[in-house]
This record gives C-alpha cells, sequence and structure tokens, in this order.
C-alpha cells in the first residue's frame, strides 16, 4: 500500500531576535522540503517604517539575509525551499540584497519570489476618501484621531499569494506582512492544490501553523511542566510532517533536546487564543474546539479532525501611531534595609520632579525582585540585601520625559547609601508607538507577486 505523500515544514524562527542557529541546525539534522522563518511583530513594522525613511535601501529584516549567507550551500544541496516575512516594509530591496548574496556563492539559477501589497501607508489618505472607516476594532474610535501621527499600517494578507511564488518555482519567497500560520500554509497550497473554498483544509493547515508559529514553544520552550524537559542546550525546533488530507504530525529531528507532547502541543494551540470555535484568518475561519490530539510515537503528536468555515470579507489591518515619549532607568539598593532605602529614593525622586514642576501622563515605581511581574505582596517587606528600583514616565511632551532622566544619577549621593549600581547611563526619551487595530475590505488590496532568477 503506497504511503501518503508528506511535506515536511519547520519553522526555525519564532520572532526577529530568536535563535541564528535553530535554523541552520533544521537545515543539517534532518530532511526538510521547507523552512519557515517569522521576524515581524506588529511593533516591528514600525520600526522597519522608520528604517525605510531614513535609508530607501533599508526596512526589511537584516538577520534573513545573513542567515541565507550561511545556509545557502545547504539549502541548495538538500532542495530545501525556505518561506520568510523578512521582506517587512521593503521586499524588494530584501530580494536584492539576497541576489548579492547568491551572486557571492554563484548560485545561478536560484529564483527568489516577492510578496507585495500590504503595505497601504502611502495609501491610506486614499483609502479614506474611497470610504474605507478604518475604525478602531477595540474601541470604535475613528482614525481621524490618529491619522496625523501614523507611522506604519500593513495588511495582514491571504496566503495564496505566496504559494503563486512557489508554484512559479521560488526556492526563496520573501513577503511582507502576512499570518504566522500562513508562512506554513501556503507551502501546502502550493503542493496539494488546496483551493479557497477548500476551509477544512486551510484550517488544518492554518493550525499547523499556529503550532510552530513560536518556534521552540511547542518542543518545550515555555512549557509549564519545565522540569520535564531535557536538552536544553540542544532545544529540537519544530518540524511538521503533512498529509494531503490535512492530518499532520508535530516533531522534531531525531537527537534533539526538547519535548513534543499532547500538553506541549495543546498549551501552543490556546497561545494568543481568542474565541476557539471561531479563530479568524484571511484564509478562513477555524474551529480550535474540532481539533484531536493523540500521540504517535516518541516526541510525535498527530493532528487530526480539523474544521474551518468560510473566511470573512475583510482583511485585518495593523497601524502603529506615535503615542507620546517614554523614559525608565534603574538604581541598584544594597545593604541593610534595601527595600525601604529604594522606596525612600523613588519617593524623592517623583518629590524633587513635582518641586521643579513636572508631572506625567503615566508613572511607574518597580522593586524588581519584589513587586515588578504581580504587583505589591501584601504584608511586612521582607528582609532582602539588594534591590533594583525601576522608575519610568509616559508623557506626551518629549522635553519633560528627558527631564526625568537628569533626576536618577544624583540619588547615588544624594540619597540613602547603598546605592551601587546606575545601570545604563542617563535615561533617555524614546518614541511609544500606539496599536490601531482595523479591518479593510478585501477587494481594496491587490498583491503582486514577481518571482526573479539569479544570473
Amino acid at each position: 500500500m503506497n504511503q501518503p505523500r508528506r511535506i515536511r515544514i519547520a519553522n526555525g524562527q519564532g520572532f526577529w531576535g530568536d535563535s541564528v542557529d535553530a535554523p541552520v541546525r533544521l537545515i543539517e539534522e534532518g530532511p526538510l522540503d521547507y523552512l519557515t522563518l517569522d521576524y515581524l511583530a506588529e511593533v516591528t513594522m514600525s520600526i522597519l517604517q522608520k528604517q525605510k525613511r531614513r535609508d530607501p535601501a533599508r526596512g526589511y529584516a537584516t538577520d534573513f539575509v545573513q542567515l541565507i549567507d550561511r545556509v545557502l550551500p545547504a539549502l541548495r544541496a538538500k532542495g530545501v525551499k525556505v518561506v520568510a516575512n523578512a521582506g517587512g516594509v521593503n521586499p524588494s530591496a530584501c530580494r536584492q540584497a539576497l541576489i548579492e548574496v547568491a551572486k557571492e556563492h554563484r548560485a545561478r539559477g536560484l529564483k527568489i519570489g516577492t510578496v507585495t501589497g500590504d503595505d497601504i501607508l502611502g495609501r491610506m489618505e486614499q483609502l479614506i476618501d474611497s470610504g474605507v472607516r478604518f475604525e478602531n476594532m477595540d474601541d470604535g474610535r475613528p482614525i481621524s484621531e490618529v491619522l496625523d501621527r501614523i507611522v506604519s499600517a500593513n495588511v495582514y494578507i491571504d496566503s495564496f499569494a505566496i504559494a503563486e511564488a512557489l508554484v512559479q518555482g521560488a526556492d526563496i519567497v520573501i513577503s511582507g506582512r502576512t499570518t504566522d500560520p500562513g508562512l506554513v500554509l501556503s507551502p501546502l497550497i502550493a503542493e496539494y492544490g488546496w483551493k479557497q473554498d477548500a476551509w477544512s483544509l486551510l484550517a488544518a493547515g492554518t493550525v499547523g501553523g499556529h503550532v510552530v508559529e513560536c518556534g521552540a514553544q511547542c518542543t518545550g520552550g515555555n512549557f509549564s511542566r519545565w522540569w520535564e524537559v531535557a536538552g536544553w542546550d540542544n532545544l529540537g525546533y519544530p518540524v511538521l510532517e503533512f498529509e494531503e488530507n490535512g492530518e499532520f504530525v508535530v516533531t522534531k529531528h531525531e537527537g534533539t533536546g526538547g519535548l513534543v507532547s499532547v500538553d506541549t502541543v495543546s498549551e501552543q494551540l490556546l497561545y494568543e487564543m481568542g474565541n476557539p470555535k471561531a479563530y479568524l484568518t484571511p484564509d478562513c475561519v477555524v474551529d480550535f474546539t474540532s481539533i484531536r490530539l493523540a500521540g504517535d510515537g516518541k516526541d510525535r503528536v498527530r493532528v487530526s479532525g480539523i474544521r474551518g468555515s468560510e473566511a470573512t470579507g475583510t482583511f485585518k489591518v495593523s497601524i502603529a501611531y506615535l503615542e507620546g515619549y517614554k523614559a525608565t532607568g534603574q538604581l541598584t539598593v544594597s545593604g541593610p534595609d534595601a527595600v525601604a532605602k529604594a522606596k525612600v529614593c523613588a519617593d524623592a525622586l517623583w518629590g524633587r520632579l513635582r518641586r521643579a514642576g513636572f508631572t506625567y501622563d503615566k508613572t511607574i515605581t518597580e522593586l524588581v525582585g519584589l513587586d515588578s511581574c504581580h504587583g505589591p505582596i501584601p504584608g511586612p517587606p521582607p528582609k532582602v540585601h539588594e534591590v533594583v528600583l525601576r522608575v519610568g514616565v509616559k508623557d506626551g511632551d518629549r522635553a519633560k520625559v528627558d527631564r526625568f532622566g537628569k533626576e536618577l544619577a544624583p540619588l547615588v549621593t544624594s540619597g540613602p547609601p547603598g546605592i551601587t549600581g546606575f545601570a545604563g547611563g542617563r535615561p533617555k526619551a524614546t518614541e511609544v508607538l500606539g496599536y490601531w487595530p482595523t479591518l479593510i475590505p478585501k477587494d481594496r488590496i491587490v498583491t503582486r507577486v514577481e518571482v526573479e532568477e539569479v544570473p
């Protein structure tokens, strides 16, 4: 009896800043068909947009280009294709950088695809004039409240454009703001020919992408029963073995550390979950309550039974806007009565600022190690001999925020004894970005697919 054709898809990047070695190991340590890499978060898009304004050749994830330079020979030798949202707000510049890398490796014939159309920053006023309201999904506010402060606006486009680039023969596909699960779904659409109304199949690909989108978070990382995980120094990143009927196995390469179990996969399934019966994506709506998990051997979990339904008529748009400025700083306070002395320092700092005529929209005072994560604990302060005092402000006036930064260092000599550390220098005002989630009708967005061959 013929075995069903399986597509092996691994994710080696859960966020920009994840392990630089994980993608390399995934390629080297076992068989793969596709390697996906997720670099983008909401705030990342605004940072990349600022980079592009300063330099038209920037605005993409430069770490991705460095990675391809490192692994390109192995990718070609093993026939592994790469799908990444590393294009940020400038996929064409990212492609050009990859072409230069490919030329250095004499990778003639390598095909690099780009998907664009998600970046609507330059179209905002035109779209508003045409009737798109861009109301805030959380509170219904009109976009006019922040229109003059918007720094980035990106649509979560569907997975079919990336799939088209793969169908056209691309070995590496670079996109901007797609959904995280879409990086996995796209190769499945390309390989199996899944149609746009195959809702349950698209839902299965989406669930697979959701399981691996955070990298090692489904193979033992961040697992609540962390003591059951072994091999932290060689933690395996996830590999999906997909079948055409939508069933798949979550696993990792043999001989790597970590743990794949029904529990590790279950915990990741709950990540960023809203309504479990209606998980909305641009490709379909997924019913997470339909998912069935079962052990399939050591470090193997089979996922089946997934149901999906018709996608909505809108795309989600992620907009970032300037919401003011912030600054934070910290002092290390040591010796007897460290907690009491840290509180005296905080009271002195805020009192001196008030005397100088400065108040702020928001302030924060934390004792790192005591209350910075969970808030103050009732009862007498514990007997500790060192504590980090962290203070911060947020305000719409940059000058006021910078003035706060000048009040911390004086406490070294004009506060209680035992201040042994002033970390990071004088705090400087930095921009605070607000998040504006909204929707746009799908017929207002046109994606463009380009595939270029390295000469």
